[in-house]
Order: C-alpha cells, then sequence, then structure tokens
C-alpha cells in the first residue's frame, strides 16, 4: 500500500539542530519518488479528486476520510507546483477541501492564502472559485478553528506571506 511505503519517509526525523537539515531537506528526492511510488500515487490522487469534485456528498465524505486514513499519502501526495491558470487553481483547492483541514488546520489556511495570492498575481477572480470548492467542503469544525468551508472562504482576506 503506497501509505506503508511513505510512512517511514514521512516518520524520519529531521534533526533542527543540524544547519544544513532544511538544503537537505530542499535537495532530497520527492517522497513520491524515494518510495518508487510517483506514478501510483498521482493516478490515486487524481482519482480522488475527481470522485471529489463530481461525486456527491458522501462520495466526498468518503474521500475525506481516506486521506484521514492515510496521512502518510496526505503528506506526500501533491499537484506539480506550477500552475498558473484558473482551473489549476481550483483543482488546487479542491486538493485542500479534501483533504479536510488536515493534521493542522493552520497550515492549510496557509495554503489557501498562498493559492489565492498567487492566483490573483496571474489575474484571476478568486471568490467564484473560492464559493463553488466552499460548496464542496465540510462544514464540520474538526479542531476548533472553524469548518472546511469557512477555512475556504478566508481566501477572500488578502495576506503579504512574503
Amino acid at each position: 500500500m503506497i501509505d506503508d511505503l511513505l510512512r517511514d519517509i514521512a516518520e524520519r526525523p529531521v534533526d533542527l539542530s543540524d544547519p544544513n537539515a532544511m538544503a537537505e531537506l530542499r535537495q532530497a528526492r520527492p517522497p513520491m519518488e524515494e518510495a518508487g511510488v510517483a506514478a501510483e500515487a498521482a493516478a490515486a490522487l487524481d482519482a480522488l479528486l475527481d470522485a471529489y469534485e463530481t461525486g456527491g456528498s458522501p462520495t466526498r465524505e468518503e474521500v475525506r476520510d481516506i486521506f484521514r486514513a492515510y496521512p502518510s499519502f496526505r503528506w506526500a501526495a501533491h499537484l506539480p507546483r506550477a500552475w498558473n491558470s484558473e482551473g489549476e487553481f481550483r483543482r488546487r483547492l479542491v486538493h485542500v477541501s479534501a483533504m479536510d483541514q488536515g493534521a493542522d488546520p493552520r497550515d492549510e489556511l496557509m495554503t489557501i492564502w498562498w493559492l489565492c495570492n498567487r492566483a490573483r498575481e496571474c489575474g484571476i477572480d478568486v471568490e467564484p472559485v473560492l464559493r463553488e470548492v466552499a460548496d464542496l467542503s465540510s462544514d464540520a469544525d474538526l479542531y476548533g478553528f472553524g469548518s472546511m468551508q469557512m477555512l475556504i472562504m478566508r481566501g477572500l482576506e488578502e495576506h503579504d506571506l512574503g
């Protein structure tokens, strides 16, 4: 299973006292490549996001449950970093929504703000996309920080993440 192959990488300790630790992390192969599951993981992520976007409420809840049940996959599986279209922006927000606050909703909020800042730089009107994805998102407040619907709509806020 993909999550099992990624667990050792995801849980590998990082020596924060090592001044070279962050540089080494940036230079390391992506976890999916290191585990030898890049193609399979990309296909699984695409299938999950397709189901989340096109399925009904029960399907979206099942996808959220999968991301919760497989935290190493959730941590390692990402869409390509480079993007510049409204469709790609929407797909990334759908990914955030499907992860349903991940391990820490503060990280997800920072991701939402970064995505919205990038979309604005690309000339994308973020509000209609945020509203569409918020409608797909959970209204459950899992960590006392607000629901995923609320976090998505906080993308309307503008923040300099410098």
